[in-house]
């Protein structure tokens, strides 16, 4: 009787403790978007001896300082329309925001996010969720014939999808260290589509969303590899069979084959970021009847015959295969071969090597070059702008 009136009490303090931290919510508004534009941070740290935020929104970390009961504020300059992310050092160890619910995984850390929007249509606005139709956004399996194994994408549906018709569609790819959930997370790309769709800036289109790592079936915890810590290249104890580029045809032939989609080329486009830029560079090349668009973001792209191999491949000369593939791609004509890439991108001098070959063999393409360097705020920026110029045959 006594054992059980012990443990009666025990379930009782843990019922007691699971309601107060239901109810114990922080009352601290951070961040707190201010009237002059400016954005301040609040963390409640009394016995912390340093704080300070750093941020994607200014080059260094700022100190905050303490007010009154432990209260440690920081306001920043003006900020312009973006979504930007964050984190507190506290005595040099890194904290999130306990007063920010909202955050995302970029590899194997976590950062706290917040929009900044002051108009409709500007970045910021484009990337909130506004009061318009919304598409759907799943995560699907399918089977990997060529990669032996069944693996994870997200798949982006737009609004009206479930009244019928058939849609073209846009396959976007990820950068090193990221999977299928990093376009919808850290690249807003739902909320991007269903605005621009929205405003008629772009067409209805399905997006596809694959894990572009080949030795990973899905992001982390979500294969059978448990709850592994995430790294910069997928899975280290991993080995696949055939590479992204190599086994990309089964994703196309599954999202063909279930989704309403029209089944064709010029109703096809692939970009990406970074790896997934030269994901797509390699795809469209291996594959020249299968897209009439192609986006190159930030790409890590090579004219060595074994693909990307780091910045050294700026000093090499173009592969005879390499060659040949590019000649027999660009002889078929493509609607868009779109280049993309920050002024300060470490990557700036191989995309130059490789714009400088496109000119020598005067194959069309167009390019944009932006400020900053291999950031996600470019490679939102660059699929407002890619998607708008897609199937408008």
């Amino acid at each position: 009787m006594r054992k059980t009136m012990i443990l009666a009490l025990l379930l009782t303090s843990c019922y007691m403790w699971a309601q107060q931290a239901l109810f114990d919510v922080n009352n601290l508004t951070s961040p707190e978007m201010n009237a002059d534009g400016t954005v301040t941070f609040r963390l409640y740290a009394p016995k912390a001896v340093t704080v300070e935020v750093e941020g994607d929104f200014q080059s260094e970390p700022a100190a905050m300082k303490e007010g009154e009961g432990g209260i440690w504020t920081y306001t920043t300059a003006v900020l312009q329309p973006e979504m930007y992310s964050y984190k507190f050092k506290v005595d040099g160890l890194d904290k999130l925001d306990p007063s920010n619910v909202y955050r995302c995984r970029d590899i194997a850390s976590f950062t706290n996010i917040f929009i900044v929007t002051k108009e409709k249509g500007d970045k910021g606005d484009l990337y909130s969720v506004n009061k318009v139709p919304h598409g759907n956004v799943s995560k699907v399996w399918y089977p990997s014939p060529t990669l032996k194994t069944e693996r994870r994408m997200t798949v982006y549906t737009p609004a009206g999808y479930d009244k019928g018709g058939r849609y073209p569609v846009l396959y976007l790819l990820h950068g090193a260290g990221g999977d299928e959930e990093a376009w919808t997370t850290l690249g807003r790309a739902a909320q991007i589509m269903d605005n621009l769709i929205a405003t008629g800036k772009a067409v209805p289109m399905i997006v596809v969303m694959p894990n572009g790592n080949a030795n990973c079936d899905a992001a982390p915890g979500e294969w059978d590899r448990g709850m592994y810590k995430p790294t910069f290249m997928g899975h280290m104890d991993s080995t696949p069979v055939a590479s992204t580029e190599e086994s990309f045809k089964d994703i196309v032939s599954y999202v063909d084959k279930h989704f309403r989609t029209l089944a064709n080329k010029r109703n096809r486009a692939i970009c990406g970021l970074s790896m997934g830029g030269g994901h797509s560079y390699g795809i469209s090349k291996l594959y020249p009847d299968m897209f009439d668009y192609v986006g190159l973001f930030s790409a890590a792209v090579s004219l060595n015959a074994r693909g990307f191999n780091g910045l050294n491949d700026a000093d090499q000369g173009p592969a005879p295969e390499v060659e040949k593939q590019l000649a027999t791609m660009f002889a078929k004509k493509p609607a868009l071969y779109w280049i993309a890439i920050g002024k300060t991108d470490f990557l700036y001098q191989n995309n130059k090597v490789y714009r400088d070959y496109l000119d020598q063999k005067k194959y069309p393409y167009t390019y944009v070059e932006t400020e900053d360097g291999h950031i996600w705020r470019n490679w939102r920026i660059y699929l407002t702008m890619f998607a708008p110029q897609l199937f408008r045959h």
